[in-house]
């Protein structure tokens, strides 16, 4: 059985930083393309950001150049760097192995 476990989350106020991380139990990790999503009250799931097997990356306009995603295959485990952080990147932020497996997600908060 695949697990994602997302962790790293927290509150921090407008302009900091935090970093999340993604631990993938077993194996499997090093074959799949894995994102980076999250979801606010009252709004839908949305994409941020995506690293391919390759390590190509993708982000959503509203995170490009404030957010940095990252793997490492021999750790199992994914990243995302969060800086400048502003009050509407709250959500609870999941992550995901093939668009197939999901973490538990992990609250993030923004606020002074």
């Amino acid at each position: 059985q695949v697990r994602l476990v997302e962790s790293g989350g927290g509150l921090v106020q407008p302009g900091g930083s935090l970093r999340l991380s993604c631990a993938v139990s077993g194996s499997i990790f090093r074959g799949y393309a894995m994102g980076w999503y999250r979801q606010a009250p009252a709004k839908e799931r949305e994409m941020i950001a995506t690293i391919t097997i390759d390590q190509n990356t993708n982000y959503a306009d509203s995170v490009k150049g404030r957010f940095t995603i990252s793997r490492d295959n021999a750790k199992n485990t994914g990243y995302l760097q969060m800086n400048s952080l502003k009050p509407e990147d709250t959500a609870v932020y999941y992550c995901n192995l093939g668009s197939r497996w999901w973490g538990q997600g992990t609250q993030v908060t923004v606020s002074s």
